[in-house]
This record gives C-alpha cells, structure tokens and sequence, in this order.
C-alpha cells in the first residue's frame, strides 16, 4: 500500500487580512549586554573564575571549585549563553528582523531618520 501525505494549502478571501505570525524562538531570551567592553569583561570573569577554581585544587583543595558555580552567574547561563550574548551585542543596531507574511528576513538596519549620508561641507 503506497501512501503519499498531502498538504492542502488555503489561501485567504479577498479582503482577509493575514493574521500576525507570534513571536518565534528567535526573539526568545535576550544575553547582550549594554556594550561590548562590557560584555567582553563579563567573559572574562566568568572564565577566570572557572579556570581559577580549577588551577587552584592542587593549591588549596577541592573546596576551590564552589567558585566555579559563580561563573554562570556572570556568564548569564553557561559559555555558551555568553556566545549567543556576545553575538547579540555585536549585531545589535547593526541588523534587524522583519517578519511579513509569515516569512522572516534578517537585514541590515537602516540608518535614523534624522541622519543623512550626503557630503557634509553643504554641496549637495
């Protein structure tokens, strides 16, 4: 017995307006920081904090490692939220996201309004 599955696509009547597309995972937790020195000095007490627990054991004993835990806190979550973060912090004002018809495009954000790209010494 062959079966196929099908999807029956419906478009919408005229005049029907599409319904918004919700929020998807994408636009989920946020891990950026407010600049980028910023973050960068969160990475480096997180890791310094993590590999100084660890350098430390044969020094001061296993006790040492309770410092590790704090890391996470500094790292929002685990190495890898600080990443995403890091990646956040970067991007941001740099990209935007636009979602329209249920399809969702990353692009280059555009400049302000109040700002023009034209020659400064008032030629133009």
């Amino acid at each position: 017995m062959n079966r196929v599955n099908r999807v029956n696509t419906v478009k919408p009547a005229e005049g029907v307006k599409p319904r918004p597309t919700p929020p998807s995972a994408a636009s989920g937790p946020d891990y950026a920081s407010r600049s980028v020195p910023r973050h960068l000095a969160r990475g480096a007490v997180g890791f310094g904090l993590i590999i100084g627990s660890i350098a430390l054991v044969p020094v001061a004993g296993p006790a040492t490692l309770l410092a590790a835990p704090l890391a996470l806190i500094a790292f929002r979550g685990c190495p890898t939220c600080w990443m995403v973060g890091l990646a956040q912090t970067v991007s941001r004002g740099r990209l935007e996201r636009r979602c329209q018809d249920g399809v969702c495009t990353l692009t280059t954000a555009r400049p302000a309004a109040g700002t023009t790209e034209g020659p400064k010494d008032g030629s133009g």
